[in-house]
């Protein structure tokens, strides 16, 4: 080869054109900044800051001891699959078979399952913003096309049904969105999720693509829906979950999708020729999680709720920032645009990349530009830390834009 060809452009188009993932990218940044000795304050991954359960480590452990080293089944280890359908059952209100079930690498694998086997080249995919980075880039992937609706801070960043409504054209095919939310926290209700299910009723050939993965961390009265266990549009419902989030198990990498049977099956045969069974330790475990005591998950989410409080009440102290209440999930998701256009005599900050990048760079804190997750005017701010980390870090940022003119 020679040494004048841009090995860069001898890529696949397809991953040319993909954008890197900006929450990854800022925490390798962090990372970096650490290993030179500075003190950062990294509030850019989404990761729980708690181990995983004992008694989950446990049934892994003796997993081992049983022999469980092999390849596992595609779809799943069928007592898996039941745990699974049970729990749909028992905390959904959604009546699926373990053959309904499909167990991934993490749910994000499984969100990426269901857009490649959906999703043609041309087929638009409605995606409730703000939104996780990664959706977006899944959808160009599968040469579809993304259309963007917008959530209002008024409305706590949440579509409306009429907006769903007016979107929908003869090529969608697919509409996307995570409750509760990442980047937000925000928790469509059972009434807001009803309105939109009504819409996705009258158009017999759109899918829903619900993403639940923070499910168990509500900080609401009322607690989680899933639109899926509307009657309805049951079999065009595909409920994604995991255990990364609600049971601090992000590195077991699993996921799973509830969805009818022919979907189901064509999200196996993908997987059969791309990663074929997930880690057969970790599926072991994920059983004892799912079908074992819940104190863990309710323990780890009333932590979340006290930091939420601690952060929104620190952050509304900074001048210029817009804050919501987020009932869900552990972030916060400031509108930080105030800022836009002022300089500290050195930076002028322009965006939010600019943003993010400058609070690295000069406080050491490690936050998530919004343009990522479709909110260019918002910054995210994980509250997965300690009440000590998240006080000094908030802190920093205010320090920080006082010196912004």
């Amino acid at each position: 080869m020679s040494a004048s060809v841009e090995t860069a452009s001898l890529l696949a188009d397809r991953i040319i054109a993909l954008e890197e993932s900006s929450t990854l990218a800022m925490t390798k940044k962090a990372r970096e900044l650490a290993a030179q000795g500075h003190k950062v304050i990294s509030l850019s991954v989404g990761e729980p800051d708690f181990k995983t359960p004992k008694h989950i480590c446990e049934a892994a452990k003796q997993a081992i001891d049983e022999g469980y080293h092999g390849y596992s089944p595609v779809a799943g280890y069928a007592d898996l699959r039941k745990a699974i359908a049970d729990k749909f059952k028992r905390e959904n209100n959604i009546d699926w078979k373990p053959e309904n079930i499909v167990v991934s690498t993490g749910a994000k694998h499984s969100l990426a399952n269901v857009i490649q086997v959906l999703v043609n080249p041309g087929d638009e995919v409605i995606i409730l913003a703000p939104y996780w980075v990664s959706y977006s880039e899944m959808v160009k992937l599968a040469e579809g096309k993304s259309v963007v609706l917008d959530g209002a801070f008024e409305n706590d960043f949440k579509v409306t049904a009429e907006q769903l409504e007016a979107a929908i054209t003869d090529r969608t095919k697919i509409v996307m969105y995570a409750s509760p939310n990442n980047p937000t926290g925000s928790v469509y209700s059972e009434e807001e999720l009803r309105a939109i299910g009504a819409v996705i009723a009258r158009h017999e050939n759109v899918f829903v693509l619900a993403d639940e993965i923070y499910e168990h961390i509500n900080f609401t009265t009322s607690g989680h829906f899933s639109i899926g266990s509307i009657p309805e549009i049951k079999d065009r419902v595909i409920t994604v979950n995991g255990v990364a989030k609600g049971f601090a198990m992000t590195g077991w990498r699993i996921g799973y999708i509830g969805a009818a049977k022919w979907i189901a099956d064509g999200v196996e045969k993908l997987q059969g020729q791309v990663t074929s069974g997930t880690n057969s330790i970790a599926q072991r475990a994920t059983i004892a999680a799912l079908n074992g005591p819940t104190e863990p998950t309710k323990e780890m989410a009333q932590a979340y709720e006290r930091r939420r409080d601690l952060v929104v009440k620190l952050l509304k102290e900074i001048p210029g920032f817009k804050v919501n209440v987020p009932e869900g999930a552990f972030y916060a998701f400031p509108d930080v645009s105030y800022y836009y256009g002022k300089s500290d005599g050195t930076t002028t900050i322009k965006d939010s990349d600019d943003f993010a990048a400058w609070l690295l760079n000069t406080a050491y804190v490690a936050t998530v530009a919004g343009s990522g997750f479709g909110a260019p005017y918002g910054l995210r701010i994980s509250t997965a830390a300690s009440d000590e980390s998240l006080t000094e870090a908030v802190q920093r940022i205010k320090d920080a834009v006082a010196t912004l003119k």
